[in-house]
């Protein structure tokens, strides 16, 4: 289905009907002039009602019209320019109207009554009746069209349906969508907030394992310094690799998150369309973009604990000829540690995170 734009421009924005406005303000009343308008020998227009007010109150002897009396005119000052004119005994009634300024008023009336939205409206036409405007939507191909085409033209085997109607159910469905989608974006900003939580967590337990790690190691700095920075360096390259997987799960949801916004803006932009056909148009791709967007998986986020960083734990109760081998500890590690009893230094079980103090002189 085919079909044009029909569309007339207004007569002028509305500054510049404003603009008109004020050329149109008769100077005695202060009102926009009222018909019939004469225009003086200045060239200066007044509403004749107001011109004779000020006549009869500049000439009390004249006669008014429809007397049988015969009068010998009177004198009239221009409001605007002071201009002095002397009129005959017909008074302001032998004033030439101003058509051209009536016919102006009418004009802008006629454009101030009409509403705001049909000035801006533009009626999509048919461009095979090109005298045929889009009022029906032909459910078949799923596309606006005319009640010509649907008599005789390519839509007459078609089912169709008042355009009123599916534009209401086509923009419900938009507006759904939209709902699915802000509710969609909540959701992944609270995981994203969560994600940066457990980016927190991880950097907060990395540091204090460091942390503990150095007090370890200090109290036998001459021996384990080269081993201290190795672990260190292992350490370090966990917590980046975890904080990296986590950064790359709020990158991607980021990047989703912007593309749903995005849609979203531009389906409010579509609500706002108040022409049923060209919001038709596009209506149809929006929803399904809208749709199918709501329904992205979203990714996998860290397993529970994934945060935990206590395996980087250590037993500082070695002997000193076991410095150079020692790893981190294991939790079978740990019991066979303990199942083994005191170390050649008389230490106790192997060391734990809750007590890293105990053992640390060399």
């Amino acid at each position: 289905m085919n079909f044009a734009l029909g569309f007339k421009p207004m007569l002028g924005t509305s500054q510049s009907m404003d603009n008109l406005e004020k050329q149109l303000i008769c100077p005695i009343c202060l009102e926009m002039f009222t018909k019939p308008v004469v225009i003086l020998p200045c060239q200066h227009n007044l509403c004749r009602k107001c011109a004779n007010d000020i006549f009869q109150a500049s000439n009390p002897l004249w006669q008014s019209r429809g007397s049988t009396s015969v009068s010998s005119g009177g004198r009239f000052r221009c409001p605007s320019c002071r201009h002095e004119a002397v009129l005959d005994r017909h008074g302001v009634y032998g004033l030439q109207r101003n058509l051209l300024v009536e016919n102006i008023i009418d004009i802008y009336k006629q454009e101030s009554s009409r509403p705001l939205h049909a000035k801006a409206e533009q009626q999509l036409m048919c461009e095979e009746h090109e005298d045929e405007k889009i009022n029906i939507y032909c459910l078949t191909c799923e596309t606006p069209t005319c009640s010509m085409c649907k008599v005789f033209g390519a839509h007459k085997d078609c089912e169709v349906a008042p355009l009123t109607s599916v534009y209401k159910r086509q923009k419900g469905e938009l507006s759904d969508g939209i709902a699915m989608l802000v509710a969609g974006n909540d959701r992944i900003q609270a995981i994203i907030s969560q994600m940066e939580e457990i980016c927190k967590t991880i950097e907060d337990n990395g540091r204090r394992q460091k942390q503990h790690l150095c007090l370890r190691f200090d109290s036998l700095y001459s021996i384990l310094e080269e081993r201290k920075k190795e672990l260190l360096q292992e350490i370090g390259r966990e917590q980046e690799e975890k904080v990296q997987r986590v950064r790359e799960l709020i990158r991607q949801y980021g990047d989703h998150l912007e593309v749903s916004s995005k849609l979203v803006e531009s389906a409010i932009q579509s609500m706002e369309e108040p022409q049923m056909a060209a919001y038709l148009k596009q209506s149809k791709e929006l929803i399904k973009k809208v749709i199918d967007t709501s329904k992205v998986p979203v990714s996998s986020h860290p397993e529970p604990g994934f945060e935990n960083m206590d395996h980087f734990s250590i037993n500082v109760e070695h002997v000193a000829e076991m410095l150079r081998t020692i790893e981190f500890q294991t939790d079978a590690a740990g019991e066979e540690a303990e199942a083994e009893g005191p170390g050649p230094e008389g230490g106790g079980a192997a060391g734990e995170e809750e007590h890293p103090e105990a053992g640390d002189s060399p």
